[in-house]
């Protein structure tokens, strides 16, 4: 009876403990996480490889799909670009996690890989600048397919140029449009080009008033 008198306040305390842990989400682990580190993660380059590894270990935990950018530091404020790394079906974790972020002095919390001005890619051995990349958008229901033109492609090559294109869409369109709003995507020699076939600095505008400002 003694005993069971000394277990039982041990035996509460325990189940009060795993009640409040199974009240967190994975979204707030990580952030709680995020916080714990933070000096560590704003300085990342002090230790890239080890932080990025644990990154990643923390953000499987929400979701196996997740990954991650940082920005450069600007004026004492970094960004860190949450991303399901083009898989859809990720997404609504990328919104939970983005939804539940802290607000801290240092970070811009951003969700999905945004729009940038396209630049050259290095890959697999191969090296495709942007200003020899052609496109042509196909109307498919309230989607675009995409044909992308690349200098020196062959069907053989796909392996090889098939990330490298979705690395070049994500910088023109951003990754949740290219998800979203584009349907087939297809590679084909520079020189089977239409003569109306756009550049990736004009494919954005286009892209946004055909298919998905309307």
């Amino acid at each position: 009876m003694k005993w069971a008198l000394l277990l039982l306040p041990l035996l509460l305390f325990g189940l009060a403990f795993f009640s409040r842990r199974s009240q967190t989400t994975p979204e707030q682990e990580f952030w709680k996480w995020f916080q714990s580190n933070e000096p560590s993660l704003f300085d990342f380059e002090k230790n890239q490889e080890r932080i990025f590894d644990r990154i990643l270990k923390e953000l499987h935990r929400v979701n196996p799909d997740l990954t991650f950018e940082f920005g450069p530091k600007l004026n004492g404020r970094r960004e860190f670009v949450i991303s399901a790394d083009g898989i859809k079906t990720a997404f609504p974790k990328v919104e939970s996690l983005y939804a539940s972020a802290p607000s801290l002095p240092r970070w811009t919390f951003i969700k999905f890989r945004q729009r940038r001005a396209p630049s050259d890619v290095n890959y697999g051995g191969v090296s495709v600048k942007t200003t020899s990349v052609l496109v042509q958008l196909q109307p498919a229901g309230s989607k675009a397919d995409v044909v992308i033109f690349i200098p020196g492609y062959t069907s053989a090559a796909y392996p090889t140029y098939a990330p490298i294109v979705f690395l070049l869409l994500d910088q023109a369109l951003g990754e949740y449009d290219v998800e979203m709003h584009v349907g087939k995507i297809e590679i084909r020699p520079v020189s089977e080009a239409p003569a109306g076939a756009l550049s990736l600095d004009a494919l954005p505008k286009v892209f946004d008033d055909s298919f998905v400002k309307k």
